[in-house]
Formats: C-alpha cells, structure tokens, sequence
C-alpha cells in the first residue's frame, strides 16, 4: 500500500474584532504548528486570502512559515497557495526560496490564481484573464527556479525579468514540488496538462463528486504522460473527533459559521451545477434548513468530518477510495478555540490516522 500522507490547514479564522483576538490567534496558530510536528504530522499548510474579514487572516503565508520553520524540524511547510496572478514572478522565486533555505528544504510550493473578484480588482488584475495569468507567472517562476541563479530574461503582461540573476536559490532541486489548488475540473485537467500535484477540497461537490473530478485528473495525466502513481492528490477537510457525551456547541457554531462564509468564497462565480451537494445544502439553509439538517447534509457528502472514532476512520477511508493520497484535516476551523483544535489534532493523529510519535 502506498504511503499515507497526513497534513494540517489553516486559515487563521479570527472571531472577533479586537487586535488582542486576532494577535492571540496568530500565536496559537503556530503553537498548533510545533505540536503537529511532535505528533508527526507530514505537512503544516498555510491558504493565502485578502480581505476575508474573520474567514481567514492569513493574507502573508510566506511569513508565518518561516516563523515555523525556526521551531520545527520534520513537518514540510505548505504554501497553499501562492496566489501568483497578483505577485512578481521575481518576488515569489525570492521569497519561496529563502523559505526552502531557512527551513532546510521543506517547502511545499502551492499555486492557485483565487476566485474572488475583489482581490483582481484591489491588485489591479483583469479577473477574466486569471487562469491566463496564473499559468504565465508559474511558468515564469519555474524558469527563475530552473536557472539556479544563472540570468533570466522574460516579459510578461505584468511583469518585466531583465536579464538578473535572481537570488536565493532553492535548496530542493530543480525546485520545490508543484501542487496545484483547484475547486473546479477545469482546473484539475490544467494541473494534469503539466503533470503537477493536486489541492482539492469536497466543500462543493462532496466526496463523490470530487472522487469523479480526481478519476479524470489521473486520466489525464496518463494521457499527457505522467505516472498517476506519482502524483499527488491532497484533499483538505474540515474536521472534529467528538468524545461520548461531550458539549460540542460551539463546534457546531465554529463549523456553520465557517462553512457559511467558505462556500462564497471558493466558488468561482460562474460556479453552476445543480448536481453539486453545496449549492442544495446551501440554497436550503438561506430558506430555513435547521442547522441539525445542513450538519447532517454536510457530513454525509463528507465535506466535513465532524463525528466519533469509529466513524472518523470510515470517512478517512472513504478519502483514500476516493483518490486522495494526502489527507490534510482542517482542525482550526471558524476560530475554534486552541485546545479544542488541539485535542482534534492529538485524537486524529492518535485515535484515528495512528500515526502519532
């Protein structure tokens, strides 16, 4: 049997609208980092979004895992993802690659061009032309990567490599492994057309949907030549291992209010398909699904996991059947509080992947 791979996601979700709220997060979250690495988890990874009030403070990626990188030693440090529509392919070479240098190689390079308007329009990106952009920037940082300091010269419609030596270099060779994230199918056959690595999420299609979108990225990849055996394929999951007789109401409140906010923001706005569970789950909460009815949709599409052992070690199977080959658990979801988004991490590593040191 293959390897299982066993990751963590953040988006540093702040509730509240204090600066104490928010700086507290930000601490616990890389608190969170040192205690998945002890437990042995196999990849931190760090979303990258842009005035996403509350979802997600975590606008500088890059940042927060060089700051775990100085108090971790094994765990690899995912960036998912750059978003490269927005960045100087000069700057995120840069940037990646001191990463892979103070972390001693471990870096993850995700790469995504983001579905939200507002951020094409605030970093002054045609929106239309984003997947356009996406792959002339990522090809361009392959080509910086590639060059391992020698001079590169390239022009892009928003940028400009004169002929430099960019500087550092990568300790990875040629470079850090590409993973692609995407919500969309079209956006898992790009990331096959280039024989990259897979970030998905069954938040829009539920498992078995994301199931049949992964079948076709590994078909493709067998068509444009690459091993599906050597690809990977990620998906990231919000998830709880609840405890016999334990209150978990502000779980609940922590995982609706998350999931609420999410679906609006990872769905491309021409995002249209009847069959996809989210926009039934969703479309029947805006007209009064109780919340006991959206969390029992919710996980039975498997978009989240919020259960016991037994049954989390179902759903981590179900994953596996599906085509995953990482499982990345979200367990700071909505602003949950630290120890409870520890005792998930611990009972998951523990109790249900067994993986645990």
């Amino acid at each position: 049997m293959p390897k299982r791979n066993f990751g963590i996601f953040f988006e540093v979700a702040v509730r509240g609208r204090t600066s104490s709220v928010e700086q507290e997060m930000f601490h616990n979250v890389l608190k969170q980092i040192d205690i998945a690495d002890a437990l042995g988890y196999d990849a931190a990874w760090f979303v990258e979004h842009h005035f996403t009030r509350g979802f997600s403070h975590s606008s500088a990626p890059d940042l927060m895992l060089a700051a775990a990188a100085r108090t971790t030693k094994n765990i690899k440090l995912g960036l998912g993802v750059v978003l490269l529509p927005f960045l100087s392919p000069i700057r995120v070479a840069e940037r990646v690659a001191t990463l892979d240098i103070i972390s001693n190689g471990r870096v993850l390079f995700g790469t995504g061009r983001g579905a939200s308007p507002l951020e094409y329009q605030a970093f002054q990106r045609p929106f239309e032309q984003s997947r356009q952009i996406w792959e002339d920037h990522l090809e361009a940082v392959l080509e910086v990567f590639n060059a391992d300091g020698a001079e590169v010269t390239r022009e892009g419609q928003f940028y400009n490599i004169p002929g430099v030596s960019v500087l550092p270099r990568t300790v990875q060779k040629p470079h850090p492994e590409v993973w692609v994230a995407s919500t969309s199918l079209d956006g898992f056959l790009a990331a096959a057309d280039r024989g990259y690595h897979l970030l998905c999420m069954p938040i829009l299609k539920g498992i078995q949907g994301l199931g049949e979108d992964v079948t076709q990225y590994k078909r493709r990849l067998a068509e444009r030549g690459f091993d599906p055996a050597t690809r990977r394929v990620a998906m990231m999951v919000p998830w709880f291992i609840t405890q016999d007789g334990e209150d978990i109401e502000d779980v609940v409140s922590a995982f609706m209010w998350y999931i609420r906010r999410q679906v609006n923001l990872v769905a491309p706005p021409d995002y249209r398909d009847a069959q996809h569970a989210t926009y039934r789950v969703f479309g029947q909460l805006a007209a009064g699904m109780s919340e006991d009815k959206a969390l029992e949709e919710l996980t039975r599409h498997r978009m989240i996991v919020m259960a016991n052992v037994a049954e989390s070690r179902k759903a981590l199977e179900e994953f596996f059947e599906a085509g995953a080959t990482d499982l990345i658990g979200q367990f700071e979801v909505g602003g949950l509080p630290h120890d409870r988004t520890v005792s998930a991490m611990q009972s998951f590593a523990r109790d249900v992947a067994g993986f645990a040191k």
